[in-house]
């Protein structure tokens, strides 16, 4: 990614930032907003959790946490294609999955996070706007 960034010559862009987001320290003091990409189905659970705790330290009151990717919804998977894809992963490795849009909202509203928006995209993918309280 940092090769990426470079070639791109791109001077109001800033190098990217290496950090575990399961990890409890991240290697920033502040943040306006988080986008999160094709991360949470495809790792354990923990990063999960770390990510909402990350943003958590990040983000002041209003501010939005973006997640993309393949979503359940209240239990329900959006399409044939999500339900397969989810059990492939978790063929790949147990502690991945798709994740469902109520248990994100659980643990979202530990860390003080309310789900303000889904948005449909391309693919059966979702787009999660979750918005600092």
């Amino acid at each position: 990614l940092r090769a990426r960034v470079q070639r791109a010559g791109l001077s109001n862009l800033r190098a990217p930032i290496e950090l575990d987001a399961s990890s409890s320290e991240w290697p920033v003091g502040q943040a306006d907003a988080i986008y999160n990409a094709n991360m949470i189905h495809i790792s354990p659970w923990e990063v999960t959790l770390g990510l909402f705790a990350g943003a958590a330290q990040l983000l002041q009151s209003g501010a939005p946490l973006v997640t993309y990717g393949p979503y359940a919804v209240d239990g329900r998977h959006t399409s044939e294609s999500n339900a397969e894809f989810d059990r492939s992963l978790k063929t790949r490795d147990p502690r991945w999955g798709v994740r469902d849009t109520a248990e994100l909202k659980t643990v979202a509203s530990q860390h003080g996070f309310d789900l303000e928006g889904i948005i449909p995209m391309p693919a059966n993918n979702l787009t999660l706007l979750w918005r600092a309280r």
